[in-house]
């Protein structure tokens, strides 16, 4: 009888690399989504800001509450790592405690029933065991861990250390691999991507990227995300919209736009860099635009706050994510005079609500467009819709197009096909099917 696990996998995406890598070292056990039943659980933890925190901790007391006896509960990942001390002596309920170096030796771990905090963060490269999960056709390609950036709300830097790149012999042998298995569209991750190479002596990592990627045969789709402004040049606005393979897709977290705050911040780049950056990309024929924005960042006023709002307003990005500031040790805004929970609380609606509004206006520019798109699966908003992304939208992120009509077409789940998209209904696109491409 096969041994079974029961893995979670919360936070980012670049955490679901790790994940995956986890799943490529057990590859004995039989994975399920019942952990009353599993031998092995696993919860591979964030530890960015407070909601995430809150949430790894709630879901391994969760899973504890509902583990059979002899089994094993597992913590890795971020939150581990950046409290390994104070969970070991607050958490009895975790049989092994492990961080963000240990990946690839987790078998090993469980085999011993040993807590493991390498030094060393861990970063997958071609040689790593890798189950893809979620997809038959996309995959998230790590290029980096780390950060320089000295961001002022931001701790990752603490608990994941310095930009260290993966080569880009190492990304293509990975990409290649993955293409000899089927997939065909790729998301490349890092916590600062724009940055890729810089560590290694590449003045333009990513610009190198993208050509070499270009060469790989079956490589249909691809997009990076996660951009940091001081580090994204106009040459590389230019070779991503110029790509044969890249979409015009660029995520770039500005997180404020008043001048004051950005300094405050420590962005790197002041508000006309900033904008400049932006309009650049807007430029672009097809461009998609993706940011995200902190509400009750110390040393937001109200005329800072109403700046940001007039901008996120203006600017028609088509994503943008809000979030409430958390106040994190070990950075430099932990310190300062903190705004009211209220307030942030406001701030944050405010925004959300100007995020809404700038996502149906998004959409509705789609209506009466043909789209290239790959079609998902049953939707889960009714059994006779199918649900379907743009290729040129992120996954999960960016959000799906519902198809009601087939057209008589056969359907392939991971296949592209051709669409006209026909209407916003709510907040939904819906969408008939033209052609399989």
């Amino acid at each position: 009888m096969s041994k079974k696990l029961h893995l979670v996998s919360l936070g980012c995406t670049k955490n679901l690399v790790d994940s995956e890598v986890m799943l490529g070292r057990l590859s004995d056990y039989e994975v399920i989504d019942d952990p009353t039943i599993a031998d092995v659980i696993i919860v591979n933890t964030c530890g960015f800001i407070e909601a995430a925190k809150s949430e790894s901790i709630n879901t391994v007391l969760s899973l504890h509450e509902e583990r059979k006896e002899g089994s094993l509960l597992v913590m890795s990942g971020c939150l581990s790592e950046r409290y390994q001390k104070e969970l070991a002596e607050q958490m009895p309920e975790i049989d092994i405690f492990t961080g963000v170096g240990d990946y690839e030796q987790i078998d090993k771990l469980i085999n011993a029933k040993k807590s493991s905090f390498t030094p060393e963060v861990y970063l997958a490269n071609e040689n790593s065991p890798r189950v893809i999960t979620g997809s038959n056709y996309h995959a998230y390609i790590k290029i980096a861990e780390g950060c320089n950036q000295h961001c002022s709300f931001c701790a990752i830097p603490q608990f994941k250390g310095k930009l260290h790149s993966r080569t880009l012999a190492s990304i293509v042998k990975e990409v290649e691999r993955l293409v000899e298995q089927g997939f065909y569209d790729f998301s490349f991750i890092s916590q600062d991507s724009s940055s890729y190479g810089r560590d290694m002596g590449m003045k333009d990592g990513l610009i190198e990227l993208i050509a070499a990627v270009e060469q790989i045969g079956g490589v249909v789709s691809a997009r990076i995300l996660y951009l940091y402004p001081s580090t994204t040049t106009f040459e590389l606005i230019d070779a991503i919209a110029d790509s044969s393979v890249f979409h015009t897709y660029y995520d770039m977290p500005i997180q404020h736009i008043d001048d004051g705050m950005l300094k405050i911040m420590k962005r790197g780049f002041g508000e006309e860099k900033t904008i400049a950056l932006l309009e650049h990309m807007k430029s672009k024929e097809g461009a998609f635009i993706r940011t995200s924005v902190i509400a009750g960042h110390p040393g937001e006023t109200e005329e800072s706050f109403e700046r940001l709002c007039g901008f996120m307003e203006e600017f028609g990005f088509d994503r943008f994510n809000t979030f409430a500031y958390s106040n994190e040790e070990d950075t430099t805004a932990y310190e300062m005079e903190q705004v009211d929970d209220e307030t942030i609380e406001e701030h944050t609606e405010v925004l959300s609500q100007i995020a809404e509004a700038s996502t149906a206006a998004s959409l509705e520019a789609m209506v009466g467009k043909k789209v290239e798109l790959v079609i998902d699966g049953v939707s889960e908003e009714h059994e006779y819709l199918l649900s379907a992304r743009p290729l040129i939208w992120a996954v999960e992120i960016d959000g799906e197009i519902l198809i009601n009509d087939t057209s008589d077409l056969p359907i392939e789940y991971g296949r592209r096909y051709s669409v006209q998209v026909t209407e916003l209904a709510g907040s939904q696109l819906l969408a008939t099917l033209i052609e399989p491409l």
